[in-house]
């Protein structure tokens, strides 16, 4: 029943249009965080090496400061939890998809001795209505890139954030991207189960107004510490 209601939403594109322009003009956008995108916490050895890789929330779009961001919460968890040095990096960008982080972001890093890989993406090949079979080429295609340049990599994948929780999406807009984004969460985790990745659950948000930064879209400095503790043990568990 799902996959008809997502087929069902084409009919609704100039709904999805005409609120999604509306959404646009009214919202605010806002850059990247200022601050490191990589940096050393010391600590015990063997050191975890993490990278977080995505669309703006890797980028911690939404907030002021990198190190109130997903990437470097979630590094201090890690280090918090083990004792061990981590050494992260954030390779986020604004707006990106599953296609462009593919093949423009992933070829361009340095084949670095990567430990752990949380990707955070889906949400604009959501928002921009991609289909389910392109999400499939482009989000499968990156995860076996993902494994093809680091075989030993543990990569876990957070899926799309529910859109009718987010303070900006008018409430039809909103249910309409909630059915495709249903749809991308269960192939995405098809493809992650299929190609050695991790599925992370959703995370939940139980208080919208304290989760999302102003623009009501991206995350909060309190959305992101929440984001970065849901994470941290599903990377740290050694079985997927």
């Amino acid at each position: 029943m799902s996959r008809l209601a997502a087929a069902l939403t084409w009919l609704a594109f100039p709904v999805y249009a005409w609120q999604g322009l509306g959404v646009r003009r009214r919202t605010q956008r806002m850059l990247p965080a200022q601050g490191p995108v990589q940096e050393e916490i010391a600590g015990d050895e063997p050191a975890i090496a993490l990278l977080v890789m995505g669309d703006s929330s890797a980028a911690s779009v939404g907030i002021d400061r990198a190190e109130d961001g997903l990437a470097r919460n979630l590094a201090r968890l890690l280090h918090e939890r083990t004792g061990r040095a981590v050494n992260w990096r954030a390779a986020g960008f604004n707006s990106a998809t599953s296609g462009q982080i593919r093949d423009f972001v992933l070829p361009n890093l340095a084949p670095e001795p990567w430990t752990h890989i949380v990707l955070a993406i889906g949400t604009n090949d959501t928002k921009n209505f991609h289909s389910v079979p392109r999400f499939k080429k482009e989000f499968g295609g990156l995860l076996y890139a993902l494994r093809a340049k680091w075989p030993e990599v543990r990569v876990v994948w957070s899926p799309v954030l529910e859109f009718t929780r987010a303070p900006a999406m008018p409430g039809l807009l909103g249910r309409i991207l909630e059915v495709r984004a249903q749809e991308m969460n269960r192939m995405g985790a098809r493809l992650c189960n299929e190609r050695g990745a991790v599925p992370a659950p959703r995370l939940p948000i139980t208080d919208p107004q304290a989760g999302f930064s102003d623009d009501g879209f991206h995350a909060s400095v309190a959305g992101y510490r929440a984001w970065a503790e849901h994470l941290a043990p599903l990377v740290l568990e050694d079985r997927p």
